[in-house]
């Protein structure tokens, strides 16, 4: 929750709004202190004390966000891996299917050859460099 809460200040303090919202807070407040009854007279010694406290809480809120953006990305790439080594898997499958039907079609035609089998008309047709697969849609 902490983190999300992290990530919605780094957004927000990201922003037009906010950077306008702060030099308008700022400014105000040099107007307001520049009177005589003002409670920070210039330099303004309790707006550069605020300032930097609020310096340190940006610095450790932006390291926050991008500790949980860092392992959003490394989440991100382990599903990946993982998302290429099962798809090797199944092409190495898929491969190795197709190198036993190539080797029980060489089989095949080893044997027709050796029992000296006619071919199928269908195949007697064409010639054997040339032949193409036809289909009708």
């Amino acid at each position: 929750m902490g983190e999300r809460a992290a990530d919605t200040m780094r957004n927000s303090m990201g922003s037009w709004r906010f950077v306008g919202g702060f030099v308008l807070f700022v400014i105000l407040w040099a107007v307001a202190n520049s009177f005589a009854n003002g409670w920070d007279p210039y330099p303004f010694i309790l707006l550069n004390l605020f300032l930097s406290m609020l310096a340190g809480l940006q610095g450790a809120i932006l390291l926050i966000s991008a500790k949980r953006q860092d392992a959003i990305a490394a989440a991100l790439a382990q599903h990946d891996f993982d998302t290429n080594i099962a798809a090797k898997t199944d092409i190495d499958a898929l491969l190795a299917i197709n190198n036993r039907q190539l080797v029980l079609i060489a089989d095949l035609q080893t044997i027709r050859e050796h029992l000296d089998l006619p071919r199928p008309a269908a195949a007697a047709e064409q010639p054997e460099a040339g032949r193409t697969i036809t289909g009708s849609a």
